[in-house]
Protein backbone atom coordinates (compact mmCIF):
# COMPACT_ATOMS: atom_id res chain seq x y z
CA UNK A 1 0.00 0.00 0.00
CA UNK A 2 0.91 4.01 -0.21
CA UNK A 3 0.48 6.85 1.58
CA UNK A 4 -0.26 10.05 -0.10
CA UNK A 5 -2.34 13.48 -0.25
CA UNK A 6 -5.18 14.53 -2.60
CA UNK A 7 -3.90 17.12 -4.85
CA UNK A 8 -6.92 17.65 -6.55
CA UNK A 9 -9.97 15.24 -9.06
CA UNK A 10 -9.43 14.20 -12.42
CA UNK A 11 -12.65 15.61 -14.57
CA UNK A 12 -12.47 12.88 -17.67
CA UNK A 13 -15.67 13.71 -20.20
CA UNK A 14 -15.37 10.00 -21.22
CA UNK A 15 -14.18 6.88 -19.74
CA UNK A 16 -14.20 2.92 -20.47
CA UNK A 17 -17.44 1.47 -19.59
CA UNK A 18 -16.29 -0.07 -16.57
CA UNK A 19 -15.34 3.28 -14.85
CA UNK A 20 -18.06 5.11 -15.57
CA UNK A 21 -19.48 6.62 -12.75
CA UNK A 22 -16.18 6.57 -10.63
CA UNK A 23 -14.51 9.43 -9.51
CA UNK A 24 -10.67 10.02 -9.94
CA UNK A 25 -7.94 11.93 -7.76
CA UNK A 26 -4.86 13.63 -8.12
CA UNK A 27 -3.01 11.70 -5.54
CA UNK A 28 0.98 12.83 -4.00
CA UNK A 29 2.86 10.29 -2.96
CA UNK A 30 4.76 10.11 0.21
CA UNK A 31 7.74 8.32 1.46
CA UNK A 32 9.04 7.86 5.15
CA UNK A 33 6.07 11.03 6.12
CA UNK A 34 7.34 13.24 3.63
CA UNK A 35 5.97 14.33 -0.10
CA UNK A 36 7.55 12.61 -2.92
CA UNK A 37 7.27 15.17 -5.42
CA UNK A 38 5.52 12.13 -7.08
CA UNK A 39 1.92 11.78 -8.10
CA UNK A 40 -0.61 8.88 -8.91
CA UNK A 41 -4.25 8.84 -10.54
CA UNK A 42 -6.32 6.54 -8.49
CA UNK A 43 -9.94 5.47 -8.32
CA UNK A 44 -11.53 6.92 -5.08
CA UNK A 45 -13.80 3.53 -3.57
CA UNK A 46 -14.40 5.85 -0.27
CA UNK A 47 -15.24 9.62 -0.68
CA UNK A 48 -12.49 11.08 0.10
CA UNK A 49 -11.97 14.79 -0.12
CA UNK A 50 -9.20 16.92 -1.36
CA UNK A 51 -6.30 17.71 0.96
CA UNK A 52 -7.04 14.23 2.92
CA UNK A 53 -4.21 11.97 3.68
CA UNK A 54 -5.29 8.25 1.91
CA UNK A 55 -4.22 4.97 1.67
CA UNK A 56 -4.09 3.15 -1.91
CA UNK A 57 -4.05 -0.07 -3.12
CA UNK A 58 -2.33 -0.61 -6.45
CA UNK A 59 -2.03 -3.79 -9.09
CA UNK A 60 -4.14 -6.23 -9.21
CA UNK A 61 -4.95 -5.64 -5.71
CA UNK A 62 -6.75 -2.84 -6.60
CA UNK A 63 -9.46 -4.29 -8.66
CA UNK A 64 -10.81 -6.34 -5.98
CA UNK A 65 -11.14 -3.00 -4.35
CA UNK A 66 -13.89 -2.33 -6.78
CA UNK A 67 -17.52 -3.41 -7.29
CA UNK A 68 -16.48 -4.25 -10.98
CA UNK A 69 -13.63 -6.62 -10.47
CA UNK A 70 -13.40 -6.64 -14.12
CA UNK A 71 -12.47 -2.69 -14.35
CA UNK A 72 -9.04 -1.56 -15.88
CA UNK A 73 -7.75 0.12 -12.67
CA UNK A 74 -4.31 -0.08 -11.19
CA UNK A 75 -4.43 2.32 -8.18
CA UNK A 76 -7.79 2.68 -5.98
CA UNK A 77 -7.90 4.81 -2.75
CA UNK A 78 -8.91 2.23 0.16
CA UNK A 79 -9.09 4.30 3.53
CA UNK A 80 -8.70 7.67 4.87
CA UNK A 81 -5.97 8.10 7.60
CA UNK A 82 -7.30 10.34 10.55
Amino acid sequence: MLRGIIRGNIVSTRKQEALVGSKFMEVEIMENGELTGKYVIAVDSVGAGIGETVLITTGSSARLALHNTNAPCDAVIVGIVD
